[in-house]
């Protein structure tokens, strides 16, 4: 009797299972740390939004219901923009404010690119000493010459009651731009300005045509930095425009409309709204080159 012998050979156990069950684990890993990733995101999204979506939903809402504490307007009352724009001198508030910070973000940008380029691609005497010199102004408090200031533009040129006591100084230069711009000039090659140069190109020709094309990014960041000090300034036009309300600006005026509509909280966030609304919009469509600029400012010491 013979015994027949199966000749199929044994299985041969592979490492398949074992990599596709790290593969599993590796998903599961991604998966779990994007989740958390996100969840923070979504926390922190929410930590800044909300407030802007509390302000807007009372802005719309009735006199009576905005007191009521309810989160949800039962009509909503666009109306409430229209009254606070019909306020006797809002829209002066809105027209000085443009001012102020379209002048200021103007002669700051102006008189600090030249001076950022000197200190980055110069090499002169007492450079270092310019600049440290300049830093030193940073940690100079405003208060502390507010007076002889305030004495020299009342007395002297007669200015106070206006907002030129604030925009003619931004023509002189910017401290703050002027080290974050040279901090971002440092980053362009030397070798373009050389090439410049040799093609017959003097330093302001250099400047405008080389130096100023590739450090936008970097105007860009101290062009909205200026732009949103001098939006929200509040010290500068309380000291010298405080006398004339036909000088005030919207940060200054804000507080004269929530003292005179103290009960009316929808119009004061309305008007609260609008004062922020442009801040806002101008850093939506300028992000990319605010962000990039800040970013490269400190790629070189």
């Amino acid at each position: 009797m013979t015994t027949t012998l199966d000749a199929r050979p044994a299985p041969v156990r592979t490492g398949h299972t074992g990599d596709g069950t790290a593969r599993t684990r590796a998903r599961r890993t991604r998966l779990l740390h994007w989740i958390a990733v996100h969840t923070v995101a979504v926390a922190a999204a929410l930590f800044f939004v909300l407030p802007f979506v509390f302000v807007f939903l009372t802005s719309v809402m009735s006199d009576g219901q905005a007191m009521s504490g309810e989160l949800w307007p039962d009509r909503w009352h666009w109306s409430n923009y229209l009254t606070v724009f019909r306020t006797p001198g809002f829209l002066d508030w809105w027209k000085n404010s443009l001012m102020y910070a379209g002048l200021g973000t103007l002669f700051t940008v102006c008189s600090a690119v030249p001076v950022a380029y000197a200190l980055a691609k110069f090499r002169f005497r007492g450079r270092r000493t310019a600049l440290v010199l300049v830093l030193a102004t940073m940690m100079l408090p405003p208060q502390v010459v507010v007076i002889p200031m305030y004495l020299v533009w009342a007395q002297q040129f007669h200015l106070a009651g206006s907002l030129w006591p604030l925009i003619i100084p931004t023509a002189f230069g910017d401290a703050y731009s002027i080290f974050l711009l040279r901090q971002f000039l440092l980053t362009v090659p030397q070798e373009y300005l050389e090439s410049a140069k040799v093609d017959g190109c003097g330093e302001l020709r250099t400047l405008l045509r080389v130096v100023v094309p590739m450090a936008r990014p970097g105007i860009a960041a101290i062009a909205l930095f200026q732009f949103f000090f001098c939006w929200n300034d509040y010290f500068g036009p309380q000291i010298y425009a405080a006398q004339n309300p036909a000088a005030w600006t919207l940060s200054y005026g804000l507080e004269s409309f929530k003292s005179a509509h103290s009960v009316n909280w929808n119009l004061t966030m309305a008007a609260t709204l609008l004062v922020m609304a442009p801040v806002i919009l101008v850093f939506f469509f300028a992000q990319k080159a605010f962000v990039e600029g800040v970013t490269l400012t400190g790629v070189k010491g």
